[in-house]
């Protein structure tokens, strides 16, 4: 059973434009007591998001007006938003792609409403707690990489006094990382950091991606990396800080 939703939480957005899906996933959702507003194509969900600013985005990749992909891309740019994608493009660069993209969870179609039902409430149980955590302070240090500095109370990220926005995820990924404290960690561990018990199914592949974007934002990809290294056929690990830097 998927848990049940605050009161007054903010709607969930069921982006579509098969008029049936959306009814079918509209009942489904609000008979699980979730708030749902509706777009039917690519321009009218971005035009939702920031109008409304829901507490997940329902989307199908094959959209009029704007494409399902490129309202991925302009919603990680503005935010953390969750997202689940809901689509007939289903192989596994697809499923790559869309994750890469800032994506939390992907369902290929056909779906269960009742298996969708259960990764909406799964998807806001874990990105929730990172972006209420200055609500309920527990007196955790901030992490600290020489320049970079992690503040999990906050779910701030900030590299030379500069603030990075990541997406729910990438902070998990990250904090994970930082928090093993050099260990190395390898790909399945990353996927059960970020994605409990979703993990098993998620690709191993996408933990790649993840790293790949991280990285981009933490400008990180150099022939000699900062903060993230790889450690080839094993995972990934957090690097050693430059002689000099701040200790964590």
């Amino acid at each position: 059973m998927a848990p049940m939703p605050p009161q007054a939480s903010r709607p969930i957005l069921v982006v579509d434009d098969d008029a049936k899906i959306v009814r079918l996933v509209r009942a489904y959702l609000e008979r699980a007591g979730y708030p749902v507003i509706e777009a039917a194509d690519g321009r009218a969900a971005l035009a939702a998001v920031a109008r409304e600013r829901p507490a997940l985005v329902v989307l199908d990749l094959m959209l009029p007006e704007v494409d399902g992909l490129d309202v991925v891309r302009a919603i990680r740019r503005t935010g953390d938003t969750p997202i689940i994608v809901l689509s007939a493009r289903g192989t596994t660069s697809d499923r790559i792609t869309g994750l890469g993209l800032g994506a939390d969870d992907y369902l290929p179609k056909p779906f269960s409403p009742a298996e969708l039902l259960v990764r909406v409430g799964r998807v806001l149980a874990r990105t929730r707690p990172a972006r209420d955590a200055a609500a309920m302070p527990d007196g955790t240090a901030p992490l600290t990489h020489g320049e970079l500095v992690v503040d999990r109370e906050r779910h701030s990220v900030a590299l030379a006094g500069q603030l990075v926005t990541l997406t729910a995820i990438e902070f998990r990924l990250l904090v994970a990382l930082l928090e093993a404290d050099g260990r190395v960690l390898t790909r399945d561990q990353l996927l059960d950091a970020i994605y409990g018990l979703d993990a098993e199914a998620v690709l191993e592949r996408t933990i790649d991606v993840h790293i790949g974007r991280l990285r981009d934002k933490l400008d990180d990809t150099a022939a000699e990396p900062r903060f993230v290294a790889t450690v080839r056929g094993v995972g990934y690990r957090a690097t050693e800080p430059a002689p000099g830097a701040s200790p964590r």
